[in-house]
């Protein structure tokens, strides 16, 4: 294909020819979209399990292991502390993922940032704080930081052929693929991770109690977990609400919701609660805004002023009392309320040799062990095959020993180079490497005295080797080893729970009872669905209703501010609220559209209103088939605060009318035909099935429906057992004429 193109320096024009072909290049193909997901979306699942989100058996996903490693390349275990920015550029030839992301990982690996309960940096700066969400980090070129002393823990055995080493991203360097640490790191920090049909969820447990557990497993594996690891511990505090249950459940399946409440101390002298400790889960400018947000709702009256104290000291959120309230009951509120009781949701989700694996605490711990042998195995050979190799040198030097001055001579007397070792070998028996050794050895150190002090140590070699060769022969040995580290990092590093025990049964439930102002109101519902709470002072002002063109009222109740209130829709469903939730109105205003206030579903229509003082008396509904269903109100009581409940009544038949009935009471059931059947609801069995579809009470001829039911007035009918009957179902009888008259303007 040949385009022309003109440059800016001149005006020629000069033609260009691309000789590109791609195959394929602008052809529509069809493909199978399993085929797509597996070619293309895969392998970035992959990845991102593998090489991103989920850590591995040694604590650390990728970003964290390649950071810490850089930082020990860089001398920063013992030495000074180092410019964040310098240490987050070394880190790229290892990671090369953009600087930002690096030093996010690095803060939060951070002492100062006090999101680890065992941090691995030791900070210097503003590094943020976990606890908060505004309290931002420094950039990395005012911070400095170095690896801090438990990393000894993690680089000790690195050199000593513990752990496999591959090439870096462009293959000019090597890392480690997993750090040989000598104790369960994956459970003693927290850890969170979203991959891609996935996720991880460690919780951090005590470093104390951690290895303690992990030694009682090595030494029995039918150990109970829960008796030694008592709950996780978290850097922030607060209370671990402790549930046996629960947390063994968590730790036989991996996965479960822990719940942790923040720790507060009551100020008497100022009126007001201090809140020092909080949920990990959380901030405190969430916890500040939900409390606020509750305040201004009338949910939380007891408040007067809260505010942020944090500073040098640490976290510190005030609320100021206002006077006579309970501190512990207002507590007990806002534990139920806001975030100052939350849950961390566990899901123990670890990389095992390339495999993600959901674990509970046991099995991670043995995995972790089998690990653990393997490195302390490695050590060993390692160390094994160095001292194997001394001794074999050192037995070589042993036999220059006997005779010096012959060795001399044979080096003296060889006329090349590349003859020496040869001759040395020929001359006393040993071996190339042997011969090497000695031959580079300097002329000053051709004496007895040399000599001697190299192979006075031998036997004591040949001894070490023989425990080490022990050692690789006796599991049971490695596991003294390994328990003897673990014994020295809880004498180092151990450390009490900073995160406390509540326990579950000693905690008061206290049930939150919001506080609704009760006076007298008359409710009203219409037609097309508006309802509006008066007052009486408001409804003597002005009686005369606005409502919308062809609309009416079609129920009023007095009652008062603090009742329930229910509406039924023509949908099946009744949506269940407080006359409080709805502002006081005037006869003057349409009042509130009760679909869009309860946010009932799309073409939903409320169609009926009852106000609640108790869950007593009957919900009846008349079908067009002459069927009367007779539901119990306590059918629609509920516990909690439902707001809406489903298959309120029956929807196989055509609902024709319903009313309510506190107790049970005579009632007149009206048909298309103008047939009237009076009967008293007691013959009727109730039933606490809400969609229950009721017993045949009239029958209808062709073409004709049951259009209503209302109450019977006494004196209404002149002979009022024309209409009654002594079975059901039955058809009723047709209005005499001396009924007709007001009769009919009840129809």
């Amino acid at each position: 294909m040949a385009r022309k193109k003109k440059t800016k320096e001149t005006s020629h024009i000069v033609e260009i020819t691309d000789n590109i072909h791609i195959e394929g290049a602008g052809n529509l193909v069809e493909q199978p979209i399993t085929e797509t997901l597996e070619k293309n979306y895969m392998p970035y699942a992959m990845s991102v399990i593998l090489s991103r989100a989920l850590p591995e058996i040694d604590g650390f996903k990728p970003s964290h292991r390649k950071l810490l490693y850089t930082m020990y390349l860089d001398k920063l275990l013992d030495g000074k502390k180092a410019k964040s920015a310098k240490i987050v550029g070394d880190v790229m030839k290892l990671n090369p993922h953009g600087d930002q992301a690096i030093y996010e990982t690095m803060v939060r690996m951070a002492k100062g940032n006090e999101t680890l309960l065992n941090p691995y940096i030791d900070s210097k700066g503003n590094f943020g704080k976990a606890y908060s969400r505004d309290m931002a980090y420094a950039a990395s070129r005012y911070t400095e930081a170095k690896l801090a002393p438990i990393c000894a823990e993690l680089f000790g055995d690195i050199n000593k052929d513990t752990v496999d080493f591959v090439p870096n991203y462009d293959n000019t360097m090597t890392e480690p693929t997993l750090l040989p640490v000598t104790f369960p790191s994956v459970l003693a920090n927290v850890t969170t991770g979203i991959a891609v049909g996935m996720a991880s969820s460690i919780c951090s447990f005590n470093l104390t109690e951690l290895c303690e557990t992990t030694i009682a497993v090595l030494r029995d594996k039918d150990h109970v977990i829960s008796d030694t690891l008592m709950g996780p511990d978290f850097p922030g505090g607060g209370y671990f609400i402790y549930d046996r249950e629960v947390l063994e459940k968590v730790y036989d399946t991996g996965k479960g919701s822990l719940k942790i409440r923040a720790k507060y101390e009551y100020d008497k002298k100022n009126n007001c609660i201090d809140i020092t400790e909080i949920p990990p889960t959380t901030t405190i400018e969430v916890i500040i805004e939900k409390i606020i947000d509750l305040a201004k709702a009338g949910t939380v009256k007891e408040i007067a002023d809260i505010r942020d104290e944090t500073g040098m000291q640490g976290l510190r959120l005030t609320i100021d009392l206002k006077r006579g309230q309970d501190p512990d009951r207002l507590m007990a509120k806002l534990f139920k309320l806001t975030p100052l009781e939350d849950t961390f949701a566990c899901n123990f989700n670890i990389l095992v040799d390339g495999v993600p694996r959901v674990m509970g605490v046991r099995e991670i711990i043995e995995e972790w062990a089998k690990f653990r042998i393997e490195c302390v195995r490695r050590r060993t050979a390692f160390t094994r095959d160095k001292r194997a190799k001394q001794l074999h040198l050192l037995e070589g030097l042993q036999k220059i020993l006997l005779d010096i001055d012959k060795a001399i001579k044979i080096i003296r007397e060889t006329d090349e180079e590349s003859d020496v070792v040869p001759n040395l070998m020929i001359g006393f028996g040993i071996d190339k490497i042997q011969a090497e050794y000695v031959a580079e050895i300097k002329l000053r150190h051709l004496n007895r005295e040399f000599i001697l002090k190299r192979t006075q140590d031998i036997e004591k070699i040949r001894e070490e080797i023989a425990k080490l060769d022990a050692i690789l022969e006796s599991r049971s040995r490695i596991k003294t080893i390994i328990i003897k580290e673990l014994k020295a990092v809880i004498d180092k590093y151990g450390a009490e729970r900073r995160t406390k025990l509540l326990y579950a049964d000693e905690i008061k439930d206290e049930e939150i009872v919001e506080e609704v102002p009760d006076y007298p109101v008359t409710a009203f519902f219409t037609k097309e669905g508006y309802f509006k709470k008066i007052t009486p002072l408001s409804l003597r002002m002005a009686s005369d209703h606005k409502l919308k063109e062809g609309d009416e009222i079609i129920a009023s109740v007095e009652t008062t501010n603090a009742k329930e209130v229910m509406f039924f829709t023509d949908k099946c469903q009744v949506y269940k609220a407080r006359i409080s939730d709805f502002a006081d109105s005037k006869a003057s205003v349409l009042g509130d559209y009760v679909p869009s206030a309860l946010d009932m579903d799309a073409d939903e229509k409320a169609v009926y209103m009852v106000v609640v003082e108790e869950y007593k008396g009957y919900m009846l509904f008349a079908f067009e088939n002459g069927k009367i269903a007779k539901v119990d109100m306590s059918a629609y009581e509920t516990k909690s605060n439902r707001k809406k409940l489903i298959k309120a009544y029956c929807a196989k038949f055509p609902l024709a009318d319903m009313m309510y009935v506190k107790e049970d009471a005579q009632v007149v059931i009206i048909s298309s035909s103008t047939r009237k059947l009076l009967i008293d609801t007691a013959i009727i069995s109730p039933k606490t099935t809400k969609d229950t579809q009721g017993v045949a009470v009239m029958r209808q001829k062709k073409n004709q429906v049951v259009t209503g039911i209302r109450y019977y007035v006494e004196g209404e009918f002149a002979k009022p057992y024309r209409y009654k009957t002594k079975n059901l179902p039955a058809i009723g009888a047709l209005p005499s004429e001396e009924d007709v008259g007001e009769q009919m303007s009840l129809i």
